[in-house]
């Protein structure tokens, strides 16, 4: 059957592709669900292994199966001796921020060294596989590969910590303070999914092909490369040590915005509110005070006003990428592995996507329309 060419509005905005029961994004209402649930809501009662379960099998587990999910998961932390044999060569490679290179040729080296099967053709259990397999595995390699490159030797993973406790420990070397392990588990779960981003599509796409687990990761993760999904969290930050105080933002955001750039940390593809995830960061970054939290609260008031004023009807308010970034620092993660703790989160939404769309044999294949010079033409 043939469909007649349709023209999609530029970036696929608003355009629904799919069907998913992963989650949706309620962006005039300012809301976003996981399965059934409030993400927030998740994120405030709720452990990070316990929503990675959710999001993998579909729903909230009991206390049994809690236990056995997580128990499957520190199992899947550990690395096989052929990727730790090429772990310091990885980590020694490209500039100190391209830590997200680094971790796409991991996994798609453990792809290679664990050869991880297609998705086409493959079981329902095969893939689950694969997928829990790089839930387990990112945080560890994301981790190991940042230590290696400071001359530091890789640790070992503490699941007694919870997810984010035992990433923190990998990072830092030290057991974190509660509520630093608190905001941090917060973080992670509020960012585990969010719609059709464009990093899930890419998971998806690739997915669609047939394509291997290893391989749908490593595109999503090629997403995170550019500063306009997932890359902000550092450049927020960056602005608000430009910024310095509340009393500077808004000539900081008149010379930022006459010469055209963009205010990472402000405005959303979605949201026409407050990002909810920004909200419950925000009570994060001042249930830990101190002076960067003060400065974050009094610079955002003003660069909102401050936007209103020169984009009026925009509706560009804060996003998740801001408070990321405060909640990161105040929790002692570098800034460099400010995104990858970022895919350390979003890799669990991916994996829910790809099982989904493992289910669909046709393949993502859309069209494009020529514009180039009328053909055929002449060969010279």
């Amino acid at each position: 059957m043939t469909t007649d060419p349709q023209h999609a509005p530029p970036g696929l905005k608003g355009l629904i592709v799919a069907e998913t029961s992963t989650g949706d994004v309620k962006g005039q209402d300012g809301f976003y669900h996981f399965r059934e649930y409030s993400a927030v809501d998740l994120a405030r009662h709720r452990s990070f292994e316990d929503v990675a379960h959710l999001m993998v099998e579909g729903h909230l587990p009991d206390e049994r199966e809690s236990r056995a999910f997580a128990a499957e998961l520190a199992a899947a932390s550990t690395l096989p001796h052929e990727l730790l044999e090429q772990l310091l060569a990885i980590a020694r490679s490209g500039p100190d921020r391209g830590s997200l290179a680094r971790l796409r040729t991991a996994i798609s080296l453990l792809g290679s060294v664990e050869d991880f099967p297609p998705t086409y053709g493959a079981t329902p259990e095969q893939v689950r596989a694969g997928v829990v397999r790089l839930v387990g595995a990112v945080p560890v390699l994301q981790a190991a590969l940042f230590r290696l490159r400071a001359g530091l030797p890789p640790l070992e993973p503490r699941p007694e910590l919870g997810a984010a406790g035992s990433w923190l420990w990998m990072l830092t070397g030290e057991k974190p303070a509660p509520e630093h392990a608190e905001a941090v588990t917060a973080y992670l779960i509020s960012t585990v999914d969010h719609g059709f981003s464009a990093s899930t599509f890419t998971a998806r796409v690739v997915t669609s092909a047939g394509a291997d687990v290893a391989s749908a990761v490593c595109g999503a993760l090629g997403t995170f490369s550019g500063p306009l999904h997932g890359g902000a969290p550092d450049r927020a930050l960056d602005a608000l040590d430009e910024i310095g105080t509340p009393d500077r933002a808004r000539e900081w955001v008149r010379e930022r915005v006459g010469g055209g750039e963009r205010i990472m940390g402000f405005g959303h593809a979605v949201y026409r509110t407050t990002d909810p995830r920004a909200v419950l960061l925000r009570e994060h970054a001042e249930r830990l005070g101190g002076p960067l939290a003060e400065l974050a609260v009094a610079v955002e008031r003003e660069v909102v006003d401050a936007l209103a004023e020169l984009k009026p009807g925009r509706e560009l308010h804060t996003n998740v990428e801001y408070y990321a970034g405060v909640v990161m620092e105040q929790c002692g993660i570098p800034r460099e592995m400010f995104t990858p703790t970022f895919a350390v989160a979003r890799v669990v939404g991916w994996g829910a996507h790809i099982l989904e769309q493992a289910q669909d044999p046709r393949i993502i294949r859309p069209s494009a329309e020529y514009v180039g010079p009328p053909a055929p033409a002449p060969l010279p």
